[in-house]
């Protein structure tokens, strides 16, 4: 109930965040992903380096591992928590339509002590509206495929708002995606900032 890093001024966030070894990498990973960032950026107009810094910002280019909860279980109890049980029996549908989609299995589906799935963190219900199988393999997959991750956040970020071409400084209609992403204004104006 108490997410004390959201409460830190940007300036504290962003020193505990973001270092030059995760800016340095990230550079290197679009530099990797070049082609694949080149594509998802035609198709849904996110560039790459909003999407690589969603994606260092969230788990350390999946370094940290997203986490091995058992997502419907943490959910549910989530659910059950009545702080925000609506909000959680909705994320609880959204595993479970994701299981009977066939993306991943009851056992497959761990993350985030509330319910974030894959590197790139997506909440269940932003899984089954939002996520692309963009690697052509008949599965969308936020837990290893690279291409699947950044092509599923910049269809987030386009169903959010996103206008290709344009800026993502405070005040565009593309930070106001960003802020879809994710309601903690220090984490929105990381990634901006990250981006630059």
């Amino acid at each position: 109930r108490n997410q004390h890093s959201f409460k830190l001024s940007f300036e504290q966030f962003y020193a505990r965040r973001v270092s030059s070894s995760l800016i340095n990498r990230g550079k290197g990973l679009m530099a990797t992903h070049a082609g694949t960032l080149s594509r998802v950026e035609q198709r849904f107009g996110v560039p790459g380096p909003v999407l690589i810094a969603i994606w260092g910002l969230e788990t350390n280019y999946g370094s940290d591992g997203g986490g091995r909860h058992s997502i419907p279980r943490s959910i549910a109890t989530l659910a059950y928590d009545c702080r925000r049980s609506d909000f959680f029996r909705n994320e609880l549908t959204g595993a479970l339509r994701i299981i009977e989609r066939g993306d991943m299995t009851a056992a497959q589906l761990v993350g985030g002590w509330a319910g974030e799935i894959g590197q790139v963190q997506f909440l269940p219900s932003s899984y089954y509206k939002y996520a692309v199988d963009f690697d052509g393999d008949g599965r969308r997959d936020l837990v290893r495929s690279v291409p699947d991750m950044l092509a599923s956040t910049a269809n987030f970020l386009k169903a959010h708002g996103w206008r290709a071409g344009g800026g993502w400084a405070p005040g565009t209609a593309n930070y106001a995606a960003l802020q879809q992403w994710n309601k903690a204004e220090v984490y929105q104006r990381t990634i901006a900032v990250m981006a630059d």
